[in-house]
């Protein structure tokens, strides 16, 4: 039986920080498009894909392999602000949380290294859980609305979300371009 890895191979050391991540132009437009439209027309046809968060795993995806904050907060914003304009709700929402998303999700690719499938799954579960607690803080705050939470449903949500974020990561990673600044 192995043992455990309590090592820190899985932090980053100062050469591998630098590492980002590029995309041709067309990806990096089609795919967060790709994402908004199945979230909001799947749910339409499926019923169960409700619990399918494509937008937010996109934002984290792509925040992490930028490894920029300014670049998570652009991404973020522009996944959010296009999932808000297609749904029923009011506009900014969607574009405010994930805008926190995309910020602290670089800001902690600059620590980790996100190309491990463990690691991978561990930060989509975390910022599931920060994406709901933030849209339930800025539901209440802004608009008086307070969306009842129930946290084992929101558990099972974040670790289905996660498992569909190793396969969608190692899909992604496919189209991606790595470079060396």
């Amino acid at each position: 039986m192995a043992s455990p890895d309590y090592s820190d191979s899985h932090l980053l050391d100062g050469r591998r920080k630098k590492n980002t991540s590029s995309f041709r132009p067309i990806v990096f437009f089609l795919i967060p498009l790709l994402s908004v439209l199945l979230d909001v027309f799947l749910r339409r046809f499926v019923e169960w894909s409700q619990v399918l968060a494509f937008p937010l795993l996109v934002t984290i995806y792509f925040s992490l392999m930028k490894r920029q904050p300014i670049a998570g907060i652009a991404i973020g914003a522009t996944i959010g602000l296009m999932q808000d304009s297609l749904s029923q709700q009011p506009l900014g929402i969607f574009g405010i949380v994930k805008t926190l998303v995309g910020y602290f999700s670089a800001s902690v690719s600059l620590r980790f290294d996100v190309n491990n499938p463990a690691m991978r799954f561990g930060l989509s579960m975390f910022f599931f859980l920060f994406h709901q607690f933030f849209y339930w803080v800025m539901m209440k705050a802004l608009l008086g609305l307070a969306p009842s939470i129930d946290v084992m449903d929101e558990m099972v949500k974040a670790a289905l979300n996660s498992a569909l974020a190793i396969p969608l990561f190692w899909l992604l990673d496919r189209l991606r371009e790595d470079s060396e600044d």
